[in-house]
């Protein structure tokens, strides 16, 4: 996530000090609707759900200080709250919460397999290799429930029994630190930014390195049923996306991105290890705009493409030429 949040810095800088002090996130959700990254109705539900979420946070803390402050306006009006319906649903929810027993377990907190050995010889083989996919100690219940489209309730209650018996554990992961306000000038050239969609780590640190060493912005996402989400708020100038990725592939999140208006022109490239004819082909019917084997990630290849399907972009760092010697000798 510490990439997608580097990624942001460049619109969270253009809000203003007076309004980036109110409420940042606020004003970002309203910049996005402006410029029509997102639809009013996408901004009031994540206004609806982050509300509801923090007065679940509060019902279930033990101690809160609070501070009062002078009223001030937001900029823009994107919706308005009803307190009291908020307040009920809020109780529907910590009441169903209380009934099924979970009220001591914090739906902000990470799933961790505390004996993987244990574990595994008590459930079969592919649900533990299932539970071993999705939990990886940084992402919460809440984050869980959405990557599997559930609700939390439902997806903190599966694993209740490996909570129980010590099997699974719950920990406490960190916030996001919150970004510091600093007043900067609109570039006179723009940088671009090239995203990756890759359920591997290790291959979206290999293409951070090459891209970013060669004066690119870079954003790496590893979490394919979130990515278009997150590719419609960064807006990327290029995107690299893996061919076979766990619960969906790169032929279906490209002919999604392909209906959007927001990417109808964005230069797609399809990540594979498997360099076929077939899926040449197919690759092109849903719309990529090239196909890049990843077998070996090659940087001049890598640079090349980016260079290929970007020659509209002014760079801030460095001429093309020099963008491809640079790649090959960080490679070397």
């Amino acid at each position: 996530m510490s990439s997608e949040v580097s990624a942001l810095h460049d619109e969270i800088a253009g809000i203003s000090a007076e309004n980036f002090n109110i409420c940042w996130q606020y004003q970002l959700l309203h910049s996005w609707v402006t410029q029509q990254k997102i639809t009013r109705e996408q901004a009031i539900k994540i206004v609806w759900v982050t509300v509801i979420e923090m007065l679940f946070d509060v019902t279930q803390a033990m101690g809160i200080t609070y501070e009062l402050k002078q009223e001030q306006l937001l900029n823009g009006s994107l919706v308005l709250v009803d307190a009291q319906q908020a307040i009920a649903e809020t109780e529907r929810q910590w009441l169903s919460w209380h009934h099924a027993k979970l009220s001591r377990y914090s739906p902000n907190k990470a799933p961790v397999i505390k004996n993987p050995d244990q574990l595994q010889q008590s459930i079969s083989a592919p649900i533990y290799q299932t539970l071993s996919q999705l939990i990886d100690g940084q992402q919460t219940l809440r984050d869980l429930a959405m990557q599997m489209k559930r609700d939390v309730l439902t997806v903190t209650r599966s694993f209740l029994a490996y909570i129980q018996s010590g099997l699974v554990e719950l920990s406490h992961v960190p916030d996001l630190p919150a970004p510091v306000f600093q007043a900067t000038t609109t570039p006179a050239f723009h940088t671009p930014l090239i995203a990756c969609v890759d359920d591997s780590p290790t291959i979206c640190a290999v293409m951070k390195e090459i891209i970013t060493a060669s004066g690119y912005r870079f954003v790496g996402l590893n979490d394919p049923l979130r990515a278009v989400g997150m590719l419609l708020g960064l807006k990327p100038d290029l995107i690299f996306l893996d061919l076979m990725m766990p619960h969906t592939n790169g032929y279906e999140l490209c002919e999604k991105l392909r209906r959007l208006d927001a990417f109808c022109g964005t230069p797609i490239v399809i990540l594979t290890g498997n360099d076929g004819v077939i899926d040449r082909v197919r690759a092109k019917i849903v719309g990529s705009t090239d196909f890049l084997s990843k077998a070996k990630v090659d940087p001049e290849l890598v640079l090349g493409t980016v260079a290929k399907h970007l020659k509209h972009c002014t760079f801030t760092k460095m001429p093309t030429q020099k963008l491809l010697a640079s790649g090959n000798n960080k490679a070397a």
